[in-house]
């Protein structure tokens, strides 16, 4: 096999991932593919140019504090260095920067095929800037959405110097600016707590991270504090002519006084009324928008249950597989260049979207679209390549989705009629409401993934006598609001302007690492509350979405090309080093707060139920001091309720009780998939012999 010093070539392609590098390399002709220390890169003939398309594993180069000095803050000075020197876990890649290095050496011309985006641009340049030499502003631009045959070749025709430079600046400004709050705030609390307790414990916090943890700890306050108050409400079973019963709710969803209730209830109750008033109107529900990502995953969220990150990771295989577009986007419109009726009938290979793609052809293809929009890429959609593997079950979920959503946005609105009818009885009106689709239009193609059901209501004509068969008083509680999901978080985030499309989802993860939350309903922990707290006390600012959201727009304009990066990361010290001071000056009291949650929140989390022997207590994950091994005692002294655990592996409570002992039983994990035990050495399941079958007898 040739080695990369003995190949001819004129170009070379520096690619994001792997998979789009072969993708690239299949679409601009005959390539020959070769390896080294385990990279994988193409030679590839085209007519009088010669490319080598070769790749990265995402960023090969990260923002880093050159000290490695974890007690020590401010840090102001960083460096881009390779992830091998910051990671050791990305020793691997070493080589891979190395062989960069190498075929850059042989390179007439260099062209930056990573995606086209804030972290695709850095990533580019930065190989571009330290693998090969400062070619970073030499080097040709490749823009394309989709990583079909078509559009590559057409944006390697196209390729031209500069075209994502402010890109490549707010990306890597960000990286900057995220990892400066992040190493120094997260230091400052770290050191604030180890000198506080005389032991080191990561605290993080970052300036995305402090809003975000804000925003569930304000719902999570309201949530404890609300106090529900009583109304009640009547439903009326009421027979129609022809015998036909219906339940009808009265006028007024909420009653304050029960006395009024009941009144109304022992007038109306067995008696005759009418129908007052008869209403029918017709609702046109416009098709919905594109996906951009956002949309894509709360949709996905609400429909499968996915997290924004999986969502994301999911699509970005079927990218990579050429199926669908570029899915980190902000845009909610499709250009007319991508073509709709080629795709469509691409479409129509598969059985499953003939019918539909046949109807869409019969009229003009025109989307609706919605405001947002991203100069980068276009909203997400199927390209017409149909898959060449077999998709996995949530790959084939996310698919379908985009497909239908594609679909949907190019179909006519629907139509929808609402009828209601006002029943009266003595002085009092009850109501009935019913709701059918007159003209299915767009939800034709979406129908699966809509939540609009038909309510049928019997014929009824105004003046018509009806029954008052009987009537029940509910009594109801006002509702506390509810938590955050990851979707409704996402969605918040989005609204209020802090962090991007890509960084939302990452901020939502690192709440859940960093163990301040938990469920997927989100509920902050005593940990998240203790950091939350310390922070609000004396920091507020970091918590500030007024202050993360204008430093999102000064970023916005460094990629737009109206301020310097360097401009933004310079002003940002200003709010940054005032913070730090007063953290160094609150760190003993900053520390203890956050301790008192540490505790509180390993203490429940050790908690696994009552104690089945006294009834008071409760049995509790302890440690020996001697021997280091855990095991369960109640909490009340005395009590000799008492049991071994596993040595390894992690422990949580299933809250269940075994069947037989009324133990509880715990989840113990030792790989991806839990196990169930209960905990009692002296449970009656434990002591079943087990049937051994001998000479095929039992």
């Amino acid at each position: 096999m040739k080695k990369s010093e003995d190949l001819n070539f004129n170009y070379l392609v520096i690619c994001e991932k792997p998979d789009a590098a072969k993708r690239i390399a299949e679409a601009l002709g005959k390539y020959q593919e070769y390896s080294e220390k385990g990279t994988n890169y193409y030679l590839v003939k085209n007519s009088d140019k010669r490319y080598i398309v070769c790749s990265a594993l995402g960023h090969l180069y990260v923002v880093a504090d050159p000290t490695n000095r974890r007690e020590l803050y401010p840090v102001l000075d960083v460096e881009w260095l390779p992830i091998y020197k910051v990671d050791r876990k990305k020793a691997q890649l070493k080589d891979r920067i190395e062989i960069i290095a190498n075929l850059a050496k042989r390179a007439e011309a260099y062209i930056n095929a990573c995606d086209f985006d804030l972290e695709g641009e850095t990533i580019g340049y930065n190989i571009l800037k330290y693998a090969c030499g400062e070619k970073q502003n030499l080097a040709l631009r490749a823009k394309f959405s989709t990583l079909t045959k078509d559009e590559l070749q057409e944006a390697f025709k196209k390729a031209k110097v500069g075209l994502g430079g402010n890109l490549a600046e707010a990306g890597r400004a960000r990286h900057i600016l995220d990892f400066l709050y992040g190493i120094n705030l997260s230091r400052a609390f770290s050191e604030a707590f180890y000198n506080a307790n005389h032991r080191y414990r990561l605290i993080s916090i970052g300036r995305v991270q402090g809003p975000t943890l804000s925003f569930l700890v304000n719902r999570e306050i309201e949530i404890r504090s609300f106090v529900p108050l009583p109304y009640w409400g009547l439903e009326a079973l009421v027979e129609l002519k022809d015998g036909i019963r219906v339940v009808a709710k009265y006028e007024h969803d909420r009653i304050e006084r029960l006395m009024l209730a009941k009144k109304i209830k022992e007038e109306c109750e067995g008696k005759r009324g009418k129908v007052e008033k008869l209403k029918k109107s017709l609702i046109n529900i416009s098709p919905p928008t594109p996906f951009n990502t956002g949309d894509l995953q709360k949709e996905a969220y609400r429909l499968f249950g996915f997290s924004p990150s999986q969502t994301l990771s999911i699509a970005e295989r079927l990218y990579l597989d050429a199926l669908i577009s570029y899915p980190r986007t902000s845009s909610q419109k499709l250009p007319p260049s991508i073509n709709y009726e080629r795709i469509m009938k691409s479409l129509a290979q598969l059985e499953s979207y003939r019918e539909d793609v046949s109807l869409l052809l019969k009229s003009q293809l025109k989307p609706n679209e919605g405001e947002k929009d991203d100069p980068a890429h276009p909203a997400i959609y199927p390209t017409g390549e149909l898959p060449k593997r077999e998709l996995d079950s949530r790959e084939r979920k996310l698919y379908d989705l985009i497909v239908r959503r594609f679909f949907s946005v190019f179909g006519e609105p629907a139509l929808r009629e609402r009828i209601l009818a006002t029943l009266l009885v003595k002085d009092y009106l009850f109501k009935l409401s019913g709701r059918r689709t007159v003209k299915e239009g767009w939800i034709r193609f979406y129908r699966e993934y809509t939540q609009m059901e038909d309510i049928p209501l019997p014929d009824m004509k105004e003046g018509e006598e009806v029954n008052f068969l009987r009537i029940d008083l509910l009594e109801k509680f006002e509702s506390a609001p509810s938590r955050y999901n990851q979707a409704s978080l996402l969605d918040k985030m989005e609204r209020e302007g802090i962090g991007t499309k890509v960084t939302r989802a990452e901020i939502i993860q690192t709440l859940y690492e960093r163990g301040y939350v938990e469920g997927e309903s989100i509920n902050v922990n005593d940990m998240g509350f203790s950091v939350y707290e310390a922070i609000n006390s004396y920091i507020p600012q970091i918590l500030s979405v007024e202050m993360t959201r204008n430093m999102e727009e000064k970023l916005e304009s460094v990629e737009r090309g109206k301020v310097r990066g360097e401009k933004v990361i310079e002003d940002s010290f200003e709010i940054l080093l005032p913070i730090l001071e007063k953290i160094k000056e609150k760190e003993i009291v900053i520390g203890q707060e956050i301790r008192k949650g540490l505790i509180n929140m390993i203490f429940k989390q050790n908690l696994l139920g009552a104690c089945p022997l006294c009834k008071k207590g409760n049995l509790t994950i302890i440690r020996s001091r001697r021997t280091h091994k855990r095991f369960v005692i109640c909490t009340t002294k005395g009590c000799k309720a008492s049991a071994p655990l596993p040595q390894r592996g992690f422990i949580k409570s299933t809250n269940q009780l075994c069947q037989e002992c009324r133990w509880p039983i715990i989840y113990v994990k030792l790989s991806k998939i839990p196990w169930k035990l209960c905990i009692n050495i002296n449970c009656p399941t434990k002591s079943k012999v087990k049937e051994v079958v001998k000479d095929g007898k039992v």
